[in-house]
């Protein structure tokens, strides 16, 4: 099983990451550390990514689920992943012809509040996505369909109600 985390900057893709990755004892990557330096310097200028600048970026992560299926391996990826376009091109990559997402691979999207997401963002240190582009975040944001095999987490619960709910989901 692939776990895809989703979800706005701040929406806690990283520790939600970290979190399962020690429950379950399954690899976790950051697509974050797949960013180009180009990406993350646009990002820190407060200038959001265009498509062509994510399409190389979603494209190596797909490597990395790809190889995950080819090698019978679990994983945990956490990516922002907002658009539909976004997740296919993660999760299928180039192939046009895969219309649904395989059961292998599971969409998990955590959904919070933009209070919620500001609140976060405001007490973030060190990270190159500064506040001012979660509104450019939510205007991107496509909530994954029923086409998707995802489920959705509401972010207000606690960490430990977070892993819980996924972890009994996977049983």
């Amino acid at each position: 099983m692939i776990l895809v985390l989703m979800g706005v900057c701040g929406s806690g893709k990283t520790t939600v990451g970290h979190a399962l990755s020690k429950e379950l004892g399954w690899p976790y990557v950051e697509a974050d550390e797949y960013h180009t330096d180009g990406n993350k310097k646009k990002m820190a200028s407060g200038a959001p990514l265009s498509d062509m600048d994510r399409t190389p970026w979603l494209l190596s992560l797909n490597q990395v689920i790809k190889r995950w299926i080819d090698t019978n391996q679990s994983g945990i990826l956490s990516c922002s992943a907002l658009k539909k376009s976004y997740r296919q091109l993660l999760i299928r990559g180039e192939n046009k012809y895969v219309q649904d997402t395989p059961e292998e691979v599971l969409i998990i999207y955590l959904k919070g509040e933009k209070e919620t997401i500001r609140e976060r963002m405001a007490s973030r240190r060190g990270h190159y996505m500064p506040a001012a582009l979660i509104q450019s975040q939510f205007d991107t944001l496509e909530e994954p369909d029923k086409e998707e095999h995802a489920i959705q987490v509401d972010i207000e619960q606690t960490m430990e109600n977070i892993i819980k709910y996924i972890v009994s989901y996977l049983k």
